[in-house]
């Protein structure tokens, strides 16, 4: 199984499919979350650092690009990068110090980075749809397909 389509009516909806996500996640992977702006992949991201146990907040870091934050066997880095202007930017944050065996990342608007970010073990494609949202998940490694597999059978 390399695609897996989820009609999300509602917001309640993307928040279960971010937990149940969550369920299945070990370090290390990379998700590429795609899609218009306000279609939901700070939502989705939030659903899924709140299903992998995390009770703080979760801050958009739209502005500060990345966000850590440290669980007991891993680190989630959620990483927004809409307002980078040159990939290359990445390299002077020390970008590749980011992703370890021990690393989930989550990467919005992942085109922005190309080149300097690791190549996505997930996609996860959000559009508007009416009502809500379509989600489109695309395995592109072992890791994604086994993924994919997991979420597809405990949905």
């Amino acid at each position: 199984m390399n695609q897996l389509t989820i009609e999300l009516s509602t917001e309640d909806q993307t928040e279960a499919l971010g937990r149940q996500l969550a369920t299945e996640l070990t370090a290390p992977v990379t998700i590429y979350l795609t899609g218009d702006l306000g279609v939901g992949k700070t939502r989705l991201s939030r659903a899924i650092l709140h299903g992998l146990g995390h009770t703080g907040t979760v801050k958009s870091p739209t502005y500060t690009i990345v966000e850590p934050y440290e669980f007991a066997h891993f680190t989630v880095y959620h990483f927004d990068l809409y307002r980078l202007t040159d990939p290359s930017e990445l390299e002077f944050m020390g970008i590749r110090d980011y992703f370890s065996d021990s690393t989930i990342a989550m990467i919005e608007w992942p085109d922005n980075g190309q080149g300097f970010v690791n190549e996505a073990d997930l996609i996860i494609q959000l559009s508007f749809a009416n009502p809500g949202r379509h989600c489109q998940l695309t395995a592109k490694s072992e890791v994604g397909i086994k993924l994919l597999r997991q979420l597809n059978q405990n949905l």
